[in-house]
């Protein structure tokens, strides 16, 4: 369940006007449903050196697929059909982790604040309540 786009080698994903390139995934950029269709688009734009197809899916790029999903996010990993994902709401705030449904799209943040990288990793990785 993924989409591909174009990246510029030193960052950005190329916009709908094949010219720039956006440094936030966006529904502005250019987006394909195939590998074959982001080839096409890329040799007929000559940048081949400078340009690479990369696919995005909800665990490299889940603020696309779940526009509710709010703050910097730090790590993601999959569980049962849905995004599992750390979440600082806003620079220098506590740590949350949010729970993404895949069939739903719909976004649940836990009640539950971390102060360092180190809680909440710990808490991520041995996440075991009923999601």
């Amino acid at each position: 369940m993924g989409i591909f786009a174009l990246q510029s080698m030193v960052g950005g994903f190329l916009d709908e006007d094949l010219k720039t390139f956006n440094k936030i995934f966006d529904e502005w950029c250019v987006q394909f449903e195939s590998l074959e269709d982001a080839q096409c688009i890329l040799n007929t734009l000559g940048e081949n050196g400078h340009i690479k197809i990369v696919e995005i899916t909800p665990l490299s790029y889940p603020k696309y697929f779940f526009p509710k999903l709010q703050g910097i996010i730090h790590a993601t990993r999959e569980y049962d059909g849905k995004i599992i994902c750390i979440v600082e709401p806003q620079m220098g705030m506590s740590f949350r982790i949010a729970i993404c449904d895949l069939e739903s799209k719909k976004v649940r943040v836990l009640s539950s604040r971390y102060k360092s990288t180190q809680s909440v990793e710990g808490a991520f990785a041995n996440l075991s309540f009923d999601l």
